[in-house]
């Protein structure tokens, strides 16, 4: 079977839109709820006889708005790609992910407090947020279901995106028969993207990098996710052919065009293509001797 085609895929002319879609995608969910919210407290206000100047729910709305957009967001996906979210492990799972949510929700408090103070001594009037512990238990309450929602969405995204430019699997044991390659070691991997299937060899991988709960495979100038661990993946892959250069990063020997020593006792790693990756002091020593004793 031929290997992956060259020409760019749907996932590639999605790439220059891929912020500002994610901005937008977020704006709008956020926004909206913020716009929507502000009307409805406003109206229960009215019908209940209230003459609540109107501009106190919109910055009520606007103020948790902003800090979910602006501080919140951008935490969670760091957290969400540093620790992806696994169906497996639930116990430990829980515990972070809790705390994590608990780390959000007093952000979240904090800083629109902070927001809404500012904003009623503009009017000069002083914002009363409550009794504290109650109140943080209030919004606890509610932000524990928007962390568990953005959290999913994320994960959901993610997922997409993974289908949308191609993943990679170890091929398995036949269900009849021997195989036709060492499974333990294998030659070459499956790779499915926009439903077909190619057979990619393992020789024309240049580098690979871990990434959550998998590893991207580049192939000619495309990444292939693959369910594994940098360590699982080490251990299937030729030592002649590969070598770890750092705790995220595996590089094939006849890809590394020079290494590149720093102060630090690490290195840049200049491949062939005109690419950089890192690689740690850890691996300095034993990847130089291997590309100058010729290992590779």
């Amino acid at each position: 079977m031929r290997g992956p085609d060259p020409d760019p895929i749907p996932y590639e002319r999605y790439l220059p839109w891929k912020r500002w879609v994610e901005a937008g995608f977020w704006l709008a969910m956020i926004g909206g709820n913020c716009i929507a919210n502000s009307i409805t407290v406003l109206m229960e206000f009215r019908r209940g006889g209230s003459a609540i100047p109107a501009w106190e729910p919109m910055v009520w709305e606007a103020s948790s708005a902003l800090v979910w957009l602006l501080a919140i967001l951008p935490g969670m996906a760091w957290f969400t790609r540093r620790h992806p979210f696994r169906w497996g492990g639930w116990g430990r799972q829980l515990l972070r992910y809790l705390a994590a949510s608990a780390v959000v929700c007093v952000v979240h408090v904090l800083g629109m407090v902070a927001l809404r103070t500012a904003a009623y001594a503009s009017q000069g009037m002083d914002y009363d947020f409550g009794p504290w512990p109650r109140e943080l238990l209030y919004e606890y309450l509610k932000d524990v279901r928007s962390f568990a929602y953005i959290v999913l969405t994320m994960e959901a995204y993610r997922a997409l995106l993974r289908g949308w430019r191609g993943e990679a699997s170890l091929l398995t044991e036949p269900e009849e028969g021997p195989p036709l390659e060492p499974v333990e070691r294998p030659e070459r991997f499956l790779v499915r993207k926009l439903g077909r299937e190619f057979l990619v060899a393992a020789a024309d991988i240049e580098w690979l990098q871990a990434a959550g709960n998998y590893v991207n495979l580049r192939v000619r100038g495309h990444d292939y996710p693959l369910r594994s661990t940098i360590a699982g993946i080490q251990e299937r892959l030729d030592p002649r052919r590969f070598a770890r250069i750092h705790r995220s990063y595996i590089v094939a020997l006849d890809q590394v065009a020079s290494i590149e020593p720093l102060d630090s006792g690490d290195a840049r790693i200049h491949l062939k293509d005109g690419g950089v990756l890192p690689c740690s002091r850890r691996h300095r020593q034993d990847l130089r001797g291997r590309i100058d004793g010729g290992e590779a």
